[in-house]
């Protein structure tokens, strides 16, 4: 069993529209709702690839109630939320149909009173010790410490489970000092953490920092690795066209799957990349076309070398 951890989750609502254009009225040709937040994607990504799943965080309101309806209809998928006085966050995309492009507005989320935080802690110290992996990720609510990843990888190694952070800012920061398996920061996030904006250095400089892997997303460039196996370029054969939202959450999913079903780290690369451009082509995060990954993980050059024993 994994355990994705989502403290900001979200109801994502995307809108399709032919071409977005400020300052004028738009007629929506299509809405998707699904439950959002990127701990909720990537557990319904570990889901479709058949892996079990318990997700946590906070919810509250009749959008979380939504959310937390929709997450019963996704199989292999156990809800495990913590209820909240305040209200789940929407956040909504508009997808240009004549561009490609994506807008992305996201609400703030429910403000956590410290007893509404202890509460987490306390479920949370319950879960992880029986299960096999955890991944924490995306934004800190108001009222939750800036320091709160810090502390929940801290429990997570004192119970002998691997913790996986995707966060960004000072959260970012302070969690990777306290020593995470796995951090996977973008090419922004990893430059505002490190100061480089040289992929390669800023890797390996991420790692000094205190994580015990660093696997930095490019983008359409897809993924470079530093690890204490060996370092790692994994990049797409071709560029896919589509919506990116959630396609750095995918690659958080193949990343874990292949963490927990001990494949070699160019395995799990691959399978992240390929995982990442088949959600680009998939009309929403937290989904994946599923001949798109197959067709292009056959394709994934991965190159790079292990360290010498």
């Amino acid at each position: 069993m994994i355990l994705t951890v989502t403290l900001n989750t979200a109801l994502d609502i995307t809108y399709r529209i032919r071409s977005l254009r400020p300052h004028a009225s738009h007629r929506v040709t299509e809405v998707t709702e699904r439950p959002g937040g990127k701990g909720l994607n990537v557990a319904r990504v570990l889901a479709a690839l058949g892996h079990e799943v318990t997700v946590t965080g906070f919810t509250g309101g009749g959008t979380g109630r939504a959310v937390q309806d929709q997450l019963t209809a996704v199989p292999r998928l156990v809800d495990a939320l913590v209820p909240v006085a305040g209200p789940t966050r929407r956040t909504i995309a508009v997808v240009d149909e004549q561009t490609g492009d994506t807008t992305q507005l996201n609400e703030p989320g429910p403000t956590v009173t410290p007893a509404e935080w202890s509460a987490f802690q306390e479920a949370y110290e319950e879960l992880v010790p029986s299960m096999s992996a955890v991944a924490l990720c995306g934004s800190l609510p108001p009222g939750v410490p800036v320091g709160a990843y810090a502390g929940l990888i801290r429990s997570a190694r004192a119970a002998g489970v691997p913790v996986l952070l995707d966060t960004s800012g000072e959260p970012l920061r302070r969690g990777v000092a306290a020593r995470p398996d796995i951090v996977k920061p973008n090419a922004d996030e990893l430059a505002e953490l490190t100061g480089s904006h040289e992929p390669s250095r800023a890797t390996q400089d991420a790692r000094r920092r205190g994580a015990h892997a660093v696997v930095a997303s490019l983008g359409p460039e897809g993924l470079l690795a530093v690890t204490p196996e060996g370092r790692w370029r994994a990049t797409p054969s071709a560029r896919v066209h589509g919506n990116p939202t959630g396609a750095g959450d995918s690659a958080v999913a193949g990343l874990l799957s292949g963490l927990v079903e001990r494949l070699p780290w160019p395995d799990r690369l691959a399978r992240a990349v390929a995982l990442s451009a088949a959600t680009v082509v998939a009309p929403v995060a937290g989904e994946f076309e599923r001949e798109t990954y197959e067709e292009v993980l056959g394709r994934v050059a991965v190159t790079g070398s292990t360290n010498a024993a």
